[in-house]
């Protein structure tokens, strides 16, 4: 599964790539505004918002490229929530 986490803090880079490793998935993490940041998405099976610490700009390119992905919004950007994000869909996945 790959995922685009959108949003959160600089320092947790390494740790939300790890946290998703865990989870046997791919991760791209986009904290800050890059110039070409249309075309590194892709189409991922899911798009992680953190609400609290990204631009509504990145939000606006984050959901018009979407496509099919889930997206799952958090208003927090900590390594608990987004552990709890996987576990989540890990629960959606075996309903």
């Amino acid at each position: 599964m790959s995922v685009v986490i959108v949003g959160g803090h600089d320092r947790m880079v390494a740790q939300y790539k790890k946290i998703c490793k865990n989870y046997n998935c791919k991760a791209k993490v986009f904290t800050q505004m890059s110039a070409n940041m249309r075309e590194q998405i892709g189409s991922p099976d899911v798009i992680v918002l953190f609400t609290n610490t990204v631009s509504h700009k990145m939000v606006r390119v984050a959901v018009s490229e979407a496509g099919d992905a889930n997206i799952i919004r958090c208003h927090t950007s900590s390594s608990n929530a987004l552990q709890e994000i996987f576990v989540n869909i890990e629960r959606a996945k075996e309903a």
